[in-house]
């Protein structure tokens, strides 16, 4: 049996702002010029993208009813998307349920921006490690300007584990990862986010978000930061930075695992063990630590 970790923010619900039926319409409701093409256009590379995201970890398999719910446009125009995707191999028709789940054509599509990435290239080794020391799953972590997403991760050896698929999004605030995140971004930059919601933390008032920054200070001090329990029950996670040649935070290696097996003092250490991960991250990408 297997516990997997889920994603504070893996669904993604944001309505795409206009269908692909009324997309390039003049105002007296004719036929647009070459503009109004192009705005069509775009509106429908905007709704395939919509569609797209509303499939997660959680809930792999939707139908064009969910969808539709979820993305705010009509069904037919739905099914005219996921006909479209489905022939480029993007999404695929579960056989028995009949509803769509993503295909393998996106990673066909990834792949090249994966290869890429000097710090999930760079860290694999490093996780490799981590994972053989602690018998936990080790992770790597991005920062997409308001979300942490998973980019590698290498699973425990054990029966009873966490883990989480790779692009799955964070935006809990207790988050370990988020955490170092938020730890290195500007103040102000943080509350917006809190403030917004676009990071969720649940009792927000002043006296909350005084001490969340708080909090993010002792993290930004001790080089990691810690979740026992506190965005799933069942989950303790920690998290320590990597940083670039300029001493700015290019990823977050981050430990999840079942609170079970991880008492209060084997935080720490896992801690201690994440961090220095990290510092083998950011020596084999020729980065620095801030000072």
């Amino acid at each position: 049996m297997m516990a997997t970790m889920t994603p504070a923010a893996a669904k993604d619900t944001r309505k795409s702002g206009g269908t692909a039926d009324s997309a390039g319409a003049t105002a007296d409701g004719g036929a647009g010029t070459n503009g109004g093409a192009d705005a069509k256009g775009a509106s429908v590379v905007v709704n395939a993208i919509a569609v797209l995201r509303t499939f997660s970890a959680e809930e792999p398999l939707l139908g064009v009813t969910d969808i539709a719910g979820r993305v705010g446009m009509h069904k037919s125009s739905v099914s005219r998307i996921l006909a479209t995707l489905e022939q480029e191999g993007l999404v695929e028709r579960d056989p028995e349920t009949r509803r769509f789940r993503l295909g393998l054509g996106l990673i066909a599509v990834a792949g090249p921006l994966l290869a890429e990435m000097d710090e999930r290239r760079v860290a694999y080794p490093v996780l490799r490690r981590l994972t053989e020391q602690t018998g936990e799953t080790s992770a790597l972590m991005l920062w997409n300007g308001d979300e942490a997403i998973c980019v590698e991760q290498i699973a425990s050896p054990h029966q009873i584990k966490h883990t989480t698929p790779l692009g799955a999004r964070y935006r809990d605030a207790m988050s370990a990862s988020v955490q170092v995140f938020l730890a290195n971004q500007p103040v102000e930059r943080v509350r917006e986010l809190l403030r917004s919601g676009t990071i969720t933390f649940p009792g927000l008032d002043d006296a909350g978000l005084q001490a969340y920054e708080a909090r993010l200070q002792e993290v930004a001090r001790r080089g990691w930061a810690g979740n026992y329990g506190e965005s799933s029950m069942d989950e303790v996670g920690v998290a320590a930075p990597a940083y670039d040649h300029r001493g700015d935070v290019t990823a977050v290696v981050l430990i999840p695992a079942p609170r079970f097996r991880v008492s209060r003092e084997r935080l720490e250490d896992l801690g201690e063990a994440c961090m220095a991960a990290a510092a083998q991250v950011t020596t084999r990408l020729g980065g620095r630590a801030a000072v």
